[in-house]
Order: structure tokens, then sequence, then C-alpha cells
């Protein structure tokens, strides 16, 4: 507790906050956004419905599965870096969708997007946690719930929008400018506190 009250981030608390929050609000929004695509995945790539409902269901379970785990694995390579990783990979894996010509390349590009996806969330309410004072942190908090809120609400309206003025292959690659960005951001703007860097570099020594 000591260590966190002497620590002072360089970067502004709150531009932090709304850059590790539109992360996560490219995350959360594609559990929902892909939905309404399904149909039009399904006769694209001549599969079924039912089978096109593989690519929301990979997802998902690829996210669950990676929530718990994300906290350790943001300490072994250290929050930062791991952030860094995590969105790179799933605007990489967005790219690769949008880009499928098989059923069956969505669904495995799914899987590994909502693995890194999987790790942003506990890692933005890691950053909220050291980088606002205690008094401060249910305004921050307040930030990331409204993202948490809007993004699965707003996805399925946007989705069914691009995808009946352009196509589904955009649920996809919306996601491309809205990564670059958040890497640049999060590039420059965040950092580890020094007992998130003993621990890392600890780990990974070992």
């Amino acid at each position: 507790m000591s260590q966190s009250q002497s620590w002072q981030p360089a970067s502004n608390p709150w531009l932090v906050a709304m850059t590790v929050t539109l992360a996560v609000f490219m995350e959360i929004l594609d559990t929902t956004i892909v939905n309404v695509a399904l149909p039009h995945v399904a006769g694209s790539l001549s599969s079924s419905y039912d089978e096109s409902t593989w690519v929301l269901t990979s997802y998902l379970v690829a996210n669950g599965i990676v929530l718990p785990i994300s906290a350790f694995l943001s300490r072994v390579f250290g929050r930062k870096q791991f952030f860094l990783i995590c969105i790179v990979m799933f605007t990489i894996c967005s790219f690769l969708c949008g880009i499928a010509t098989e059923l069956w390349q969505i669904i495995l590009f799914r899987i590994l997007q909502g693995f890194f996806g999987g790790g942003l969330q506990p890692v933005q309410q890691s950053v909220l946690l050291d980088y606002f004072k205690p008094e401060d942190r249910g305004k921050a908090f307040g930030l990331s719930s409204i993202a948490i809120i809007v993004a699965p609400v707003l996805g399925p309206t946007l989705g069914g929008w691009i995808t009946d003025n352009y196509s589904w292959r955009w649920v996809f690659f919306i996601n491309i400018p809205v990564g670059i960005l958040s890497v640049l951001a999060i590039y420059q703007l965040l950092e580890d506190p020094p007992w998130e860097r003993k621990w890392a570099k600890g780990k990974l020594n070992i």
C-alpha cells in the first residue's frame, strides 16, 4: 500500500484510463457485433447458420479460459508488455478473420482473438487501481463501467449497419484502426509501477 501511495505516474491518469478503456471497449464490442453478421457469414462461406454460430461461441469460450490466468501472465511478462501483446494480436486476428475464406479459418482466428482479448479487461482494472488514488477510483471505474455497458448494447446495432451498408468482413476490419490507436497511445502513456517491473524481472530471470 505504501508503494502505491508513493508512486506517481508520469502520464495523466485520466488519459491512461481512457486509453486502456478504449481497448477494453473494442474487445467487449466484439462479443456482440458479430451476432447480426452470422447469417451473412454463413451465406458467404457456404455454411449453415448453426455452423456459423461457432464464430461467436469460440470467441466467448477462449475469452473465458484466459480471464482467470491473465493476472499471472501480466506479471510474468510485465503488465504493459502483456497489454500491448494482447492488443496487437487481437488486431491481427481481427484482420485475419476479415480476410478468411473458410469457416474453419474464422473459427480458428476467433479462438485466438478471444484468447488475447480475454487479457485486456483484468489488466485494465489493475491499471485503474494503481493509477488512481482511493478517492478517485470510483470515478475511474465509473468510466470503465460505461464502456462495459455501452459496448455490448452498441454491438448489434453497429454490426447490422456495417453489414447492410458494407460487408460482414468490416465488423472485423473496424477493430484495426482502434487497435492501432490503442497500441500507439498505450506505448506512449502506460508504465508499469516499480513493484510490477521488479516482479516481472524476477520471474523472467528464473
